[in-house]
């Protein structure tokens, strides 16, 4: 089989395994959150926050809520990374330096998972097990948290109230993230991928070219699974899921790709059934759908027959790509991952051909909608939804409606700002980086190139996504410090304006559907939006992307 009929069938079969799952975990986690029970487990944990479950929140609580939470997630894992040599399995290691630790505990909290260390060097294996892998949990929880108040506000009539963020974040842990981790687990360990506490000196082995290498094990199977389900992407170990102890097979790499895709694309039927019309959320679906297959189309096109001597006597581009998987198994391993906010690797997307690399900066560039990360590529794709009817309805000289909710001045506020955050720091901070001693002297490459890897890591540090390319040497104080800024102010700013925009809309009635009403659910409506995804990140983005990858593949 050649191999682009290989990446067909690799990319076909993902497409049928993730329409197969669609509708009954959908519907799984619409019975999730739409229940009125709570079980005995979480009831303990209710009375252990001093949470009464059946009281509701409004907006602004809620925001509160999600914002007490997950600083008070940051501070612990700072300090569990700052005294980690006094607890049990460090390894031997010394405590995490200070920048860094702040690095890695808003990157953990705030679902981006960006690392400037080696994971098997620095961290021991109760830092990455209770500290990191926790945080993968519930930072994904919160995403999803968020996404069913947005979709709550469209559902609902007349109300102040979203939920209740503890019972939600419960629930997504619990009832979802950890049975659908604990399975997932038990297959990666099947195809090879370790779980154990060993510690490196305890395993050296003798190498093929005659020396002595000592190997590193670990807890790896239980946080590797939550990191693909929750869209989180932190590696146990530096190489990622390029390592053999992470992903082991081609079929372990295919069945990492389904668990990040999962979840995000499942929520849409969760979305149609709160609000009671399953072609909505099939409509939203088909819009990621659109621009996801485009996406992986175009990286394994940019891969697999990009111009040059070497690529084209080999039918690819081979750098940086693990023989493993093979181009098609990274090309789309590293589109699935910059299209949600997963961030994972299993190859070096640095080595990607300009225009292949260019395909990650886009896909991130995007708002990570396409299906996003857990419940963050849902409330994207809906922001975007409502920024599409607000410009029909301008174009036809109606007041524009979603799901019976108008959408006017206050509303189209609070969805432009959600969208102006993250270019505003991509930008932002890629020009203070290229313009400051600091920013330019972590630099090892120059020109178009070394602008791509300074714009990457701004990129992915603003969209919650934690991928990178290689080039820039982040672990310094400068970077620390600056890129922890854009993940904290990513992730929250966005979350206080989608749920500001809940808020307004739960405060409305209904409008009915008249003649002038745009349908939200047709071929029409998916194009549009469609349109208005690409048209405003191409507005937006096409200078910088000029400068660098753009200008590297003209070159």
């Amino acid at each position: 089989m050649s191999t682009t009929a290989a990446g067909i069938v690799f990319i076909g079969s993902l497409v049928v395994a993730v329409a197969v799952v669609y509708r009954p975990l959908g519907d799984y986690m619409y019975r999730v959150y739409s229940g009125t029970s709570h079980t005995r487990v979480e009831r303990v944990i209710y009375r252990l926050v001093g949470v009464k479950p059946d009281a509701e929140q409004t907006w602004g609580v809620y925001a509160r809520s999600v914002l007490a939470f997950s600083a008070v997630g940051i501070l612990f894992l700072y300090l569990f990374q700052r005294v980690q040599n006094k607890l049990l399995l460090s390894l031997g290691f010394d405590p995490v330096k200070p920048d860094q630790a702040w690095n890695t505990a808003v990157s953990f909290v705030t679902n981006t998972n960006w690392q400037s260390y080696s994971g098997e060097s620095t961290m021991g294996h109760l830092v990455q097990m209770a500290g990191l892998a926790v945080q993968n949990f519930v930072s994904a929880a919160v995403g999803m948290c968020v996404a069913i108040a947005l979709v709550r506000g469209l559902a609902r009539r007349k109300t102040e109230h979203l939920g209740n963020f503890w019972v939600d974040l419960t629930r997504g842990s619990v009832r979802i993230l950890l049975p659908l981790a604990f399975a997932g687990a038990i297959v990666l360990i099947s195809g090879g991928v370790v779980q154990n506490f060993w510690n490196a000196q305890d395993h050296v082995v003798d190498t093929v070219a005659g020396g002595r290498q000592a190997i590193t094990g670990g807890p790896v199977a239980s946080q590797e699974v939550i990191k693909e389900l929750g869209t989180n992407g932190g590696g146990f170990y530096n190489a990622n899921s390029a390592h053999p102890f992470e992903n082991g097979t081609s079929w372990t790499n295919w069945f990492e790709i389904l668990l990040i895709l999962v979840i995000p694309f499942s929520l849409c039927r969760t979305f149609g059934r709160m609000v009671g019309q399953n072609r909505q959320g099939y409509a939203i679906a088909a819009v990621m759908a659109t621009i996801a297959v485009i996406s992986v189309g175009l990286t394994n096109a940019f891969q697999l027959m990009h111009h040059g001597t070497v690529p084209t006597a080999i039918g690819a581009s081979m750098e940086g790509v693990e023989t493993r998987f093979g181009v098609a198994g990274s090309a789309t391993f590293a589109a699935s991952t910059t299209l949600t906010s997963t961030g994972a690797v299993n190859s070096f997307h640095d080595s990607y051909t300009s225009l292949g690399g260019m395909m990650t900066l886009f896909n991130m560039m995007l708002g990570e909608v396409a299906p996003g990360g857990a419940g963050a590529g849902l409330y994207g794709m809906l922001v975007l939804a409502v920024i599409t009817v607000f410009v029909a309805g301008l174009m036809v000289g109606r007041t524009p409606e979603y799901l019976g909710k108008k959408i006017g001045s206050r509303e189209i506020k609070f969805a432009a700002m959600y969208f102006l955050i993250t270019p505003i720091l991509v930008l932002g901070g890629t020009a203070i980086a290229m313009a400051t001693g600091n920013g330019r002297a972590a630099m090892l490459n120059g020109g178009a190139h070394g602008f791509s890897e300074v714009l990457y890591a701004f990129t992915s540090a603003s969209n919650n996504n934690g991928s990178a390319f290689a080039g820039l040497t982040v672990n310094t104080v400068w970077y620390d410090t600056a890129l922890g800024l854009c993940m904290a102010f990513g992730r929250f700013l966005p979350i206080i304006f989608v749920l500001a925009l809940a808020g307004s809309l739960a405060g409305q009635g209904r409008t009915p559907e008249s003649e002038g009403t745009l349908p939200t659910y047709r071929p029409q409506f998916v194009g549009m939006v469609v349109g208005v995804t690409v048209v405003l990140v191409a507005l937006t983005f096409l200078p910088a992307l000029a400068l660098g990858p753009l200008a590297e593949g003209l070159h």
